[in-house]
């Protein structure tokens, strides 16, 4: 009777954990060059709207004009952070995203290079006719004399009994690497600079009386990294002494110079590329105007002397600004103030004024024929209100409901001239100080992104630059020596052939001149 054996029922299937494919297949689309080729291409991208658009971080007062000259497209571009570009969610995404992407590319690709480097050349192909280059060598060479040869050309050798094989050209795969590890450091540089970094702008007018110290209250605008409290910035005061600028005949400018004193030393100048650097932070100049000095004189008598910064408009400095007076008519008895005898005047001041009307615009940057056109007004301001409002402006929630009204006509009026109103009350233009716009920061990240892009340059260089390529010899005894030698490129290579064919010259000129005894490796 035949027992016939039962097989064991065979084990189910396992199914896959579909979350854990799920995350395995993301990870590697997330690590592929490819990816990370697209991301790169993406933060390139993102970065456009940084550059082209005025940024907040760097200068607020280009923001606010931006906002002046397009009222219904710049709300559209502030809730889409274009002008906090590098600070916004989806920059930040990408730049995590790249960030990633990049050390799950290189950390495969550098264990895979360190092994390579660490290998010997593979053996000799056994038919070295099919390679791209293939010579047969008329000298009879041992394998010790072409290994000899080819090591002093600095290639890797490896010797095994009547074989050579060499190889050259990894610095291809280690510049291509030491490229892509320089742009992971670039963006952990950046990131640096991002969480312990800082940076403040002032509009600074020349003067003692203007000095300021570096605390956030002073600044017009600021930031601070995520790891970055107000208490640890530097302390150190900034008074601006003298500001130079030279322009060209055509009103383009030529040069900018500061003079500025640092907790009352010695005077140091500094321009737009060349910053002006403090312990702990750098003082970098952006730009310059002109602050009109304007006295105006109440109807009690009461003289009053403001110096009120004015917004260029244009490249010849053509300038709008404010003066306020919200104290002015304060009844001297009493103390009383009636806010609806504020003053304020709206001016556009013109460097190089014509010498006919219309004056709208500067002629000429400099101060050549300086003159300021005021628009008077009076009644309630809106500063007691509580609501923030531009110092540059007047509100004009305030002209429209009638609580301000504008006094007569505009008046011109040159360095020295005085102005009198319907009520006896008098404005007085006496001259001009000139303001730098300042942007004082400090950023961790700069230096090591400076080395990184050093290095990536270097790393790229070794990569355009290498050729990966091999060389192999055989040395056939018997009735007669027989040399035979094959090459083949690893990478493109235009100028291989004629490589290939001078190190087999040099391998028959160096038998010519006798054996030489060579290492194996």
């Amino acid at each position: 009777m035949t027992v016939v054996e039962e097989k064991p029922a065979p084990a189910p299937a396992r199914r896959p954990n579909a979350a854990w494919a799920l995350l395995r297949n993301s990870w590697r689309q997330l690590t592929s060059m490819r990816t990370a080729l697209i991301l790169l291409f993406l933060l390139a991208i993102a970065a456009i709207p940084g550059s082209v658009l005025p940024q907040r971080g760097v200068d607020a007062q280009n923001v606010d004009g931006y906002y002046a000259e397009h009222p219904t497209l710049a709300p559209i571009l502030e809730r889409l952070g274009a002008f906090e570009v590098f600070a916004s969610p989806w920059f930040s995404a990408i730049y995590l995203l790249l960030f990633t992407s990049l050390i799950g590319c290189i950390i495969p690709r550098l264990r895979d290079h360190f092994r390579a480097m660490r290998m010997a050349p593979p053996a000799v192909p056994a038919r070295l006719d099919r390679l791209p280059q293939h010579a047969v060598l008329t000298g009879t060479p041992d394998a010790d004399a072409i290994a000899a040869v080819l090591r002093k050309r600095r290639w890797r050798v490896a010797v095994r009994g009547d074989t050579v094989s060499a190889e050259k050209g990894h610095l291809k795969e280690t510049g291509n690497l030491l490229f892509h590890l320089a742009l992971l450091a670039v963006l952990f540089g950046v990131a640096i600079g991002s969480w312990y970094g800082w940076h403040g702008n002032r509009l600074l007018v020349a003067g003692p009386d203007n000095a300021f110290c570096n605390t956030l209250q002073q600044y017009d605008e600021s930031g601070l990294g995520a790891r970055v409290d107000a208490s640890d910035l530097p302390r150190f005061c900034l008074e601006l002494t003298d500001f130079q600028a030279k322009f060209l005949a055509t009103g383009q400018p030529e040069s900018f110079r500061a003079t500025a004193r640092v907790d009352g030393g010695a005077p140091r100048s500094f321009s737009v590329n060349s910053p002006l650097r403090l312990d702990g932070a750098n003082v970098y100049l952006l730009g310059h105007g002109y602050a009109p000095v304007i006295k105006y004189t109440d109807r009690y008598g009461r003289s009053q002397t403001t110096t009120a910064p004015f917004l260029s408009v244009d490249g010849m400095l053509t300038s709008e600004g404010v003066a306020a007076f919200p104290d002015a008519n304060v009844d001297p008895k009493t103390g009383a103030r009636d806010s609806k005898l504020q003053v304020a005047f709206e001016g556009l001041y013109l460097p190089t004024a014509p010498d006919t009307a219309p004056y709208t615009r500067s002629l000429f940057p400099a101060e050549r024929s300086p003159a300021l056109l005021l628009f008077a007004y009076r009644g309630n301001l809106g500063m007691d209100a509580g609501i923030p409002n531009s110092v540059y402006k007047l509100d004009q929630r305030q002209v429209t409901s009638g609580r301000l009204a504008r006094i007569g006509d505009g008046k011109l009026l040159r360095v020295g001239e005085k102005w009198t109103l319907d009520d006896g009350t008098s404005v007085e233009f006496l001259g001009t100080k000139q303001y730098a716009t300042l942007s004082v920061r400090y950023d961790p990240g700069e230096k090591p992104v400076l080395a990184s892009a050093a290095v990536g340059l270097l790393g790229l260089m070794l990569s355009l630059t290498g050729r990966r390529r091999r060389v192999f010899f055989r040395v056939t005894t018997g009735r007669s020596t027989l040399v035979e030698a094959g090459g083949l490129p690893r990478t493109d290579y235009a100028g291989f052939a004629e490589e290939f064919a001078q190190l087999v010259k040099d391998v028959e000129d160096r038998d010519s001149e006798g054996p030489v005894n060579g290492r194996t490796v």
